[in-house]
């Protein structure tokens, strides 16, 4: 039986190494687990509280509004208004979504079809490469220059735009959308506001529509502060947004997102969920709602968390011989392959990590083929884990230092 849509699809390389994670684990062995990109931070408690109370009320057991209720989309609003002082129509351009990667996707149905192409960089997070390849659409990618590379010293923003420039210049169709997303998984590149006023200019002078995945709103350290696109004058224009409280509130499992920004867009995405589905649980959606109303403090406590966890990865790195640049956001660190393993693919040097090291790393090459030469570090186990992945790094990579 043929399965058109899928049958391209290239084999998900992060299997190959859960899989050796799984099969040391079932021999006893202790694998320091810094690949996926799950967290373990808890939940808000009142979140948690707030949940239990709302199922414990039959009429919320039954459909709700796919587009999230009211209040839920005010709070979404009035965060934004807090944060970032965007304003937002509760009515027109916001709808709640069932966690971003359902967002995404779904939006890349409503912008893109047969015969239209869209522009991601790479590497990228994998859905914003295939999201548009499973709309049908031709793909331009676009190098996404690693500021955390020592072996590359570039001008970032220089760069990203001229190959933006070149993507859009050659070949046909033009391009009808620019998918970016900053703090950015997995390089951890970050930008500041001119950035997105640029990328807010490029694509009104192209008609183009640009989609920020903003999973990391909330994650910049050393006093760095995200900037969202919707600050950016004429983004309602042009862009929309996605937000989550995924890594912010350390709420992954709940699948709480939110599309913002042009209404034209965001109504599109609206009247295709219409058909797709009767919104988030809606007893998630009520403690999501006081959430994001009273624990507005909590993103920064989870910041706080991941920024430790950078400090102690990038220090232990350092003292066992691999020196990278410490990210100013996102809760990863990419890091290229050391020198010593340079002949080794990124799939091979994770195998090798987790059989003689065991630590679990993902494979820069499952991020597109921008991410070959490179492994990507998830800040998801606490400073004592981590110590003890440094010592397994040690003591296993016995050609650094």
């Amino acid at each position: 039986m043929e399965f058109r849509r899928i049958t391209n699809l290239p084999p998900y390389v992060f299997t190959i190494i859960n899989n050796l994670k799984i099969e040391a684990r079932r021999q006893g062995v202790d694998v320091v687990d810094l690949g996926f990109g799950n967290p373990d931070i808890p939940s808000p408690s009142i979140a948690v509280e707030k949940l239990g109370e709302a199922a414990k009320i039959a009429r919320n057991h039954r459909y709700s509004m796919s587009k999230g209720l009211p209040k839920l989309r005010e709070a979404i609003a009035d965060l934004y208004k807090r944060k970032w002082n965007v304003d937002l129509d509760v009515e027109t351009e916001i709808t709640n979504t069932i966690g971003s990667k359902e967002g995404f996707s779904h939006l890349m149905w409503v912008l893109l079809d047969r015969g239209d192409a869209a522009i991601v960089p790479s590497p990228s997070y994998p859905i914003h490469i295939y999201g548009p390849l499973f709309a049908g659409a031709d793909l331009r990618q676009v190098p996404m220059r690693s500021l955390s590379d020592p072996r590359v010293q570039t001008d970032f923003e220089g760069d990203f735009f001229d190959s933006l420039t070149t993507a859009y210049d050659v070949g046909w169709p033009k391009p009808r959308v620019l998918v970016i997303s900053f703090p950015h998984n997995p390089t951890g590149s970050c930008v500041d506001l001119p950035f997105m006023q640029r990328v807010v200019d490029f694509c009104r002078e192209r008609n183009m529509i640009v989609v920020h995945d903003f999973a990391y709103a909330d994650v910049g350290f050393d006093g760095y502060q995200p900037p969202s696109i919707l600050q950016a004058e004429g983004a309602k224009e042009c862009a929309v947004e996605l937000y989550s409280m995924t890594k912010s509130f350390s709420m992954a499992g709940w699948r709480v997102a939110f599309l913002l920004g042009n209404r034209e867009v965001v109504q599109a995405l609206v009247k295709l969920k219409s058909y797709l589905d009767y919104g988030t649980f809606q007893p998630i959606q009520i403690a999501a709602t006081v959430t994001m109303n009273e624990a507005g403090d909590y993103p920064e406590e989870v910041c706080s968390i991941y920024q430790s966890r950078r400090d102690a990865l990038i220090d232990g790195l350092s003292r066992i011989g691999w020196d990278i640049p410490a990210p100013k956001g996102s809760m990863f660190v990419w890091a290229p392959i050391p020198e010593p393993y340079a002949d080794l693919t990124s799939v091979e040097f994770c195998s090798l990590v987790v059989r003689e090291c065991e630590v679990a790393l993902s494979p820069g090459v499952g991020f597109g083929p921008g991410g070959e030469g490179f492994a990507r570090f998830a800040l998801i186990e606490n400073e004592q884990r981590i110590a003890q992945g440094i010592r397994n790094l040690k003591r296993g990579l016995t050609k650094l230092g």
